[in-house]
């Protein structure tokens, strides 16, 4: 052996890499020179750098992502991964990022536009297109159920990143849910039938924050701001090509030309069918973990079980896909 490759077996178990021991073995036993990718990965464990990794949660949704700090200035190539998991995974999760605002809000902006600022939550101070989450037993969230961000408007936004950063060490999980997987496990019969319906959406629970600001005239006003839209049930994902199921408890009201009790029988069937937990991934959130999801093709559910204790996060939407033809 040369003294590069006697210097190099050490190493070779302080690896946590896919390239296993008996491929290391073989390549030094035949005398045989060591591909560069390899040299990469030797290089960055000497400089305790670790690999951007991605490990799936469960098979239809979510997926964990290490190797990165999203504090600091992302190269494109390290952005178009982040991207990639998040088409492939619909949610992915990050730990112990410790993001200031400035660091949240550039790494939304890599992604497309940013949502000027939420019409009902407080913002960070500064940053007008953060939305600041503070709840406790004086503070209560007003959203317990299962949820797509902003369908009320007509270009629901692509995206939104949540920073916890201060949580509780028991509860406040979030729930998400792959609405491509509810679609596909849809019996032929119902996606026949939902092909082609269109759903109005509004503001749905908002009302009540609006209401309890101003009462009815609040409520009207909101409403006149707001505003509603209608979508298709069934729609496609831009990127991936997948279909989803595009309606949720908080804003989808009726389905368009059924009847009351038929868009009620539709709507309640399908809010059914996607709550099931094949399609679910529930994360536990610690200080400084990080969330990405497509808001597109998931729902979500905030769990509100840990009150009286204090639950601080931030988040930011993106409006828009820039990758999105």
């Amino acid at each position: 052996m040369t003294g590069v490759q006697t210097c190099a077996l050490p190493i070779l178990f302080k690896l946590n890499y896919t390239l296993t021991i008996a491929k290391w073995s073989s390549l030094l036993l035949k005398n045989k020179p060591i591909d560069g990718i390899y040299w990469v990965l030797l290089n960055q464990q000497l400089n305790g750098q670790t690999m951007f990794k991605v490990e799936a949660i469960t098979p239809a949704i979510g997926a964990e992502v290490s190797g990165v700090s999203l504090n600091k200035d992302l190269n494109s190539d390290t952005v178009e991964k982040i991207y990639n998991a998040l088409i492939k995974h619909q949610v992915i999760f990050f730990r112990e990022q410790n993001l200031t605002p400035e660091s949240l809000l550039k790494l939304a902006k890599s992604f497309g536009d940013i949502d000027p600022g939420h019409p009902v939550y407080p913002h960070v101070e500064g940053f007008q297109s953060i939305v600041l989450l503070k709840n406790d037993a004086n503070s209560k969230p007003d959203t317990n159920d299962w949820h797509k961000d902003f369908t009320f408007k007509s270009n629901p936004p692509f995206a939104s990143i949540l920073h916890g950063v201060s949580v509780p060490k028991v509860g406040g999980d979030t729930l998400w849910a792959s609405m491509s997987a509810a679609y596909e496990s849809l019996p032929e019969g119902w996606k026949e039938d939902l092909e082609g319906l269109e759903a109005i959406h509004d503001m749905g629970t908002f009302r009540n924050d609006f209401y309890r600001e101003g009462g009815v005239d609040s409520v009207n006003s909101a409403l006149k701001k707001v505003g509603s839209a209608v979508h298709k049930v069934i729609e496609t994902h831009p990127i991936s090509g997948l279909k989803y199921l595009n309606v949720n408890q908080s804003f989808t009201r009726n389905i368009v030309n059924e009847s009351q009790g038929s868009s009620d029988h539709i709507l309640q069937f399908l809010f059914k069918h996607m709550a099931k937990p094949e399609f679910q991934v529930r994360f536990y959130w610690q200080n400084n973990s990080v969330a990405i999801w497509d808001n597109r093709i998931t729902q979500h559910y905030a769990i509100c079980d840990y009150l009286p204790n204090f639950r601080h996060m931030h988040r930011i939407t993106v409006i828009n896909d820039k990758r999105e033809k």
